[in-house]
C-alpha cells in the first residue's frame, strides 16, 4: 500500500514534481478528494481523481502509473511529443495527462498567466515559440476553443492557434461549426474521445490509439487497453459493473455511451445512454437539474432536456406548459430557475433557455415523452 496525498496545488511545476514521484511508485496523488478518502491505496496507484462521471454521482477513479504512462505513450506515438501548454486544471484527467506527457517527454509544461483568456493563451504560446520550442501541443475543451476563435482577430491569437502541431479538443462533443471555423483559421485540431476511466482521450478523430480496442455491445461502446483505470476506489460493486472481462479474459470498460464502430474502423459516438449532458467539459445530470427547477413556482411540471450548443457542446433547456401558475415573464422565470440551480449545483449547470408550449407531449403512461420534447426543442434551438 502507498500513501494517498490530497493535492489541490495550482502550481503545475509543483504538481509535476509530485506526479513524477507518484509514477515511480511514490505516494499517490488525490484530486478533488472529499472527507472520508482513505489515507492509503494499493501499490501501483499513481492518482485518484474524483469525478461526477456520466451519472452525476461522485466517483473516485483510481489510475495506476502504468495506465497513465500507457495513455501518454500512445498519444506520443500518434501525434508526437514536445512541449505542452497546460490550459486545463490538473485535477481533471485532461490536465493531468498534459503533465504526464510532459514528464515522459522530459519537458516542463507552460501555463497561461492568471485565468485562461485569449490574451494569456497567446502570450504563453508565443513565449514558447520565441524560445525555440518546435513541437508544441495543448489540450482544450470546446468552450475554450470557442473563446479563442471568437477572439481570433485580437493580437497574437490567430498566430498562437497556428503554432501548435496538435490541439487536442475533448471533454465533450466538438460542434461541427467550431471544427469548421478552426480549420478555416489553420488550427490543427484533434478530436479526442475518452474519459477519466481511460486515463483521458484514447480515440483521436474517430481512430483508436494503437493500443486501444473498441467495440459496441448492444449499442454501447466498450473500450479496452492498458490505459484503463483500476476501478473506483472504495466501490467494488460499481467497479465490477463497469469493468468487465469477456470470454477471452480481456478487460473492457463499459462507457455508457451509445455508438458504433463502422466498417472502416471509425468510432462514432451517438450520445449518452443515460440522461446526462456534458457542458463545457462538465457532466450535468438533467434529472438533478429538473428536480431543482420543479421547485420554482410555475415550473412544477417542467421537463429539462439537453440540446446541442455551439459554445458549450451541450446545454439544458427547460420546457413547460403555459398556465395560470406562470404569472411572470419567461425571462423572470428563467432567471429564477438559473439562480436556484446555480446555488444547488453550480453555475455550470444553469439551464440556457425556457420554452413555453401549449401542452407537453406525454406517453400513454402519462409520463413526459422526453424524446419527443427533445426533438421539438432541437428544431426550435
Amino acid at each position: 500500500m502507498v500513501s494517498l496525498i490530497p493535492t489541490d496545488a495550482d502550481d503545475p511545476v509543483e504538481v509535476l514534481a509530485a506526479l513524477r514521484h507518484a509514477l515511480d511508485g511514490g505516494p499517490a496523488l488525490g484530486f478533488g478528494m472529499l472527507a472520508g478518502a482513505p489515507e492509503r491505496v494499493p501499490d501501483g496507484t499513481a492518482a485518484v481523481i474524483a469525478t461526477s462521471g456520466s451519472s452525476g454521482v461522485p466517483k473516485r477513479v483510481s489510475l495506476s502509473g502504468e495506465a497513465l504512462r500507457a495513455s501518454a505513450e500512445a498519444t506520443a506515438a500518434r501525434i508526437g511529443s514536445g512541449r505542452w501548454l497546460l490550459a486545463l486544471p490538473v485535477g481533471y484527467v485532461a490536465g493531468l495527462q498534459v503533465l504526464v506527457r510532459s514528464a515522459l517527454a522530459g519537458t516542463e509544461p507552460v501555463a497561461p498567466e492568471g485565468r485562461f483568456s485569449p490574451s494569456s493563451f497567446a502570450e504563453a504560446t508565443l513565449s514558447m515559440v520565441r524560445r525555440g520550442d518546435e513541437a508544441l501541443f495543448t489540450a482544450l475543451v470546446p468552450a475554450q476553443l470557442a473563446t479563442l476563435l471568437d477572439a481570433a482577430d485580437e493580437p497574437g491569437v490567430r498566430a498562437a492557434l497556428r503554432a501548435y502541431r496538435a490541439i487536442l479538443v475533448g471533454g465533450q462533443a466538438l460542434p461541427e461549426p467550431l471544427r469548421e471555423r478552426a480549420a478555416d483559421l489553420g488550427a490543427p485540431l484533434v478530436r479526442t474521445y475518452g474519459s477519466t476511466e481511460t486515463s483521458g482521450g484514447c480515440v483521436y478523430d474517430g481512430v483508436p490509439l494503437d493500443t486501444v480496442a473498441v467495440h459496441a455491445v448492444d449499442g454501447e461502446l466498450h473500450l479496452a487497453g492498458p490505459m484503463l483505470a483500476d476501478g473506483y476506489l472504495g466501490d467494488a460493486e460499481l467497479t465490477a459493473r463497469t469493468f468487465v472481462r469477456d470470454r477471452h479474459g480481456i478487460r473492457w470498460y463499459r462507457t455508457g455511451d451509445l455508438g458504433l464502430v463502422d466498417e472502416d474502423g471509425i468510432v462514432r459516438v451517438h450520445g449518452r445512454a443515460d440522461n446526462v449532458i456534458v457542458s463545457g467539459g462538465i457532466n450535468i445530470s438533467l434529472d438533478r437539474v429538473e428536480r431543482i427547477v420543479r421547485l420554482v413556482p410555475g415550473l412544477h411540471q417542467a421537463v429539462v432536456v439537453g440540446v446541442e450548443d455551439a459554445r458549450w457542446g451541450e446545454a439544458s433547456v427547460i420546457v413547460a406548459a403555459r398556465g395560470e401558475a406562470l404569472r411572470r415573464s419567461e425571462s423572470e422565470q428563467l432567471a429564477h430557475a438559473r439562480e436556484v440551480v446555480a446555488v444547488e449545483l453550480g453555475k455550470h449547470a444553469r439551464p440556457a433557455r425556457l420554452i413555453l408550449v401549449d401542452e407537453l407531449a406525454t406517453l400513454p403512461s402519462g409520463k413526459p415523452d422526453r424524446d419527443s420534447i427533445r426533438r421539438a426543442v432541437a428544431d426550435l434551438h
